[in-house]
């Protein structure tokens, strides 16, 4: 990963940090995205003195805002000419229903939305970039989604999981169309379900008993840094780019729902998601 430069969002714990780690050892130039400035450099100066590599740099931006997505991009281009792996990975799992100011559910913003946006903003740099890969971060919930096109916030009689599950079978329906749309480039895509990972998403900013359920479960869960680890596989393999837009676990491909496959989903998605974030495109 010698000369390499890697986006990673979320990365200020869980999964996210322990990729960054990993990269960061295998000698990648890494650029961390997270929200909370104190806790990211913590981890930012942790990653540097564990692995003695220095290339190691924070942004911050807050996934929620569209416009924070948006100067996310503007100050990677400002600083990098390429990017040659972009990795998806922030997410949030809510159980009562929440607006962004934008009038869009929290969910569908930060775990489908603000990949979507943020990947398309910076296409230049990954074309830019010799061999570039997208890695967006799923889940194997996406397997009880579905897309609500009548109705993406879910407002109606909202349930936290199914929003959750409708965002990450978002993901995989976009892993898909970026590596139809990117055909004969020189840029792969892929989507990846880490395993059902000890970290704080389940309960951080949930409650009832599907936080209870997840503080129960947490110890036999994998650890975040085994969560890490097909991500880390996509991001450093070598020759994969005729796998460029299926989704994998625990390195390897494996089938995903029906819905995540139907190429009409997934182009009127793509159509749908385009005119939410129009504004911020360009």
């Amino acid at each position: 990963m010698n000369g390499k430069i890697c986006l990673v969002t979320g990365a200020n714990a869980g999964i996210g940090k322990e990729t960054c780690m990993a990269l960061a050892s295998k000698g990648a130039e890494v650029v961390m995205s997270a929200r909370n400035f104190e806790q990211a450099e913590e981890v930012r100066k942790f990653v540097i003195s564990q692995t003695g590599n220095s290339n190691i740099h924070l942004m911050i931006a807050d996934l929620s805002d569209p416009q924070e997505v948006a100067t996310l991009s503007d100050k990677f281009q400002a600083k990098f000419q390429k990017l040659d792996v972009l990795i998806n990975n922030a997410a949030i799992f809510l159980t009562d229903y929440i607006e962004t100011p934008e009038g869009i559910e929290t969910q569908w913003m930060v775990n489908y939305l603000a990949p979507y946006l943020l990947t398309r903003r910076l296409m230049n740099c990954l074309m830019a970039a010799p061999e570039a890969r997208i890695i967006n971060v799923s889940s194997n919930a996406h397997l009880r989604g579905s897309i609500n096109f009548a109705d993406l916030n879910r407002a109606s009689n909202y349930q936290g999981f199914k929003a959750y599950a409708q965002s990450k079978l978002g993901n995989i329906l976009f892993t898909k169309s970026l590596s139809v749309r990117l055909a004969g480039t020189a840029i792969s895509s892929y989507a990846v379900h880490p395993g059902v990972v000890s970290t704080g998403i389940g309960n951080k900013y949930s409650h009832g008993w599907l936080a209870w359920l997840w503080r129960l479960g947490k110890p036999f869960m994998i650890s975040p840094a085994r969560g890490a680890a097909t991500i880390v596989y996509l991001a450093a393999a070598p020759q994969i780019q005729d796998l460029s837009g299926l989704y994998f676990v625990n390195c390897r491909p494996h089938t995903s729902s029906p819905q995540s496959t139907d190429p009409e989903i997934a182009k009127r998605l793509w159509e749908v998601s385009e005119s939410m974030i129009q504004p911020y495109l360009e």
